[in-house]
């Protein structure tokens, strides 16, 4: 740039966050936040569910591939240190809670992932997250669908907006295996390249062959993602919400398999404008299944990425005697996003994450 027109960086920076002017363009989505807050506060109420509040401080933060938490030091008594992280999610410290004897328990929970910054994702944001004992995971899917029109109702929106895409959050959603959705966006067969709940990797390299680019090393989940991200996702949640459900095996997570096809796991996201809102399971018990699921991840982890989680013992003793539960993790600032108009995530929470004002 020529130095003559370079402008001084007090005019080219953004002002920061405090600023009176600028707090007074977003103080409309802060309220609207307030009024969905107190919406889905009542209709938590209303539905007999009680409000938890879970630590931030956890020995694990979740042991799925591509999450990445922050970590911390605390010095003991006796002056030794412990290792803690941030949590990604509540989900441990509320399943525990399951084992306790909750049967229906929800938390505005903040949670904290590195590697994350952009118009959709803030490296601490909150997570809204409930469950229900003794329930399939039809109800939760339920329940994200009527919370999503209560937000939308308590803003007075109409329809949801974002990037040239919209969605009427009162409409009867789509409903779509993911399946199908490869099928129909991709033109692949996606359950054809899966076997005792194992992808067939090169399998679906040939069948992704002319939909993606894909390097020598990646795995059956990274093509799947690729096409995910890249075919399937745009269009999502387009005129209406789309219910994404019966997730593949290799993608369960802390899902169960499908007792009636173990192709599948019963997992569901929900979108809105190509925006993924929610995710929720019908959650695995079986402790010893999920101890060897966050092994192999923990094994990809460190091969990608060179570190991994320690397992969380006591969240796998809980596990073993948990009820049979579904739930959701919904991410409750995006959804104030689309229900208050904002453009970006950092525009609906009070104060952006240091460094990103």
């Amino acid at each position: 740039m020529d130095r003559m027109t370079e402008k001084p960086a007090s005019e080219s920076a953004p002002s920061p966050w405090w600023t009176p002017a600028r707090h007074a363009d977003v103080r409309p989505f802060l309220a609207a936040r307030g009024a969905i807050t107190k919406a889905v506060r009542v209709w938590f109420d209303e539905q007999g569910f009680v409000e938890v509040e879970t630590g931030v401080l956890q020995v694990s933060p979740g042991n799925e591939t591509h999450l990445h938490a922050p970590r911390t030091e605390l010095n003991r008594a006796d002056g030794t240190r412990a290792t803690r992280y941030l949590r990604t999610s509540p989900e441990f410290a509320c399943k525990k809670l399951l084992a306790a004897g909750e049967t229906r328990i929800f938390e505005l929970a903040r949670v904290f992932r590195d590697r994350e910054r952009g118009d959709l994702h803030l490296p601490e944001f909150t997570m809204l997250e409930w469950y229900r004992a003794n329930a399939t995971y039809d109800f939760v899917m339920a329940d994200a669908v009527v919370i999503i029109a209560h937000a939308a109702q308590a803003t007075g929106i109409g329809r949801f907006s974002f990037r040239g895409k919209t969605a009427d959050p009162f409409a009867e959603p789509e409903l779509l295996t993911v399946a199908m959705a490869f099928d129909r966006f991709a033109g692949i067969d996606l359950l054809a390249t899966i076997a005792d709940g194992r992808g067939d990797r090169d399998s679906l390299a040939a069948a992704a062959r002319e939909r993606v680019r894909i390097a020598d090393d990646d795995t059956w989940s990274d093509i799947f993602s690729k096409i995910l991200v890249e075919h399937v996702e745009p269009q999502l949640g387009q005129g209406r919400l789309t219910v994404l459900f019966e997730y593949p095996a290799p993608e369960a997570a802390l899902a169960r398999a499908k007792s009636s096809d173990p192709r599948v796991a019963e997992r569901f996201e929900i979108y809105a404008c190509g925006v993924e809102v929610a995710n929720g399971f019908a959650e695995l018990t079986d402790a010893e299944t999920q101890r060897r699921r966050f092994i192999r991840d923990m094994d990809e982890k460190e091969r990608r990425y060179g570190e991994r989680y320690p397992l969380d013992e006591d969240f796998l003793n809980a596990l073993a005697q948990m009820p049979d539960a579904s739930g959701v993790a919904l991410g409750f600032d995006r959804l104030v996003m689309l229900a208050s108009g904002a453009r970006r995530i950092d525009q609906v929470v009070w104060t952006p994450p240091p460094g990103d004002a």
